[in-house]
């Protein structure tokens, strides 16, 4: 991915944006949908990857002219939200924060579900209790 050529001139000089930056932003806004438990990195032995707020331009594709942008994200839904109404949030939440940080008119936000999160799915590792002590 290139870096935008010329994307706004001032008086002092040009601003460019890189594509990365888009991405941490559209990753950033769709993690922010209440239902969204997650990005999805895509499919790793027909397990959908769920990554945390650290991988937020992960599950990101962005494809950036240099007025306009095009956004796919790829997230897990939790169990029990309407599908629907998520996808559109995340919609909504992704054109309105790239659009107001960057100045970017976002053409398409396409929302990908790659799987369902079932609540307790994602429990803590329990150390294992000691056995109690037959012999003293």
């Amino acid at each position: 991915m290139s870096i935008l050529a010329d994307y706004e001139k001032t008086d002092m000089g040009t601003i460019q944006i890189a594509p990365e930056v888009i991405e941490i932003i559209a990753g950033m806004a769709t993690i922010e949908v209440p239902g969204v438990a997650g990005m999805s990195g895509g499919f790793a032995g027909g397990i959908a990857e769920l990554l945390g707020r650290k991988n937020a331009a992960k599950g990101v594709k962005v494809d950036v002219g240099q007025r306009e942008a095009a956004v796919d994200v790829s997230v897990v839904i939790e169990f029990g939200t309407r599908i629907p109404e998520v996808a559109s949030g995340v919609q909504q939440n992704v054109k309105h924060a790239i659009e107001s940080m960057t100045g970017l008119s976002v053409v398409q936000v396409n929302v990908h579900i790659h799987d369902v999160l079932f609540k307790g799915a994602e429990k803590p590792v329990e150390e294992p209790e000691a056995a109690p002590q037959r012999v003293k």
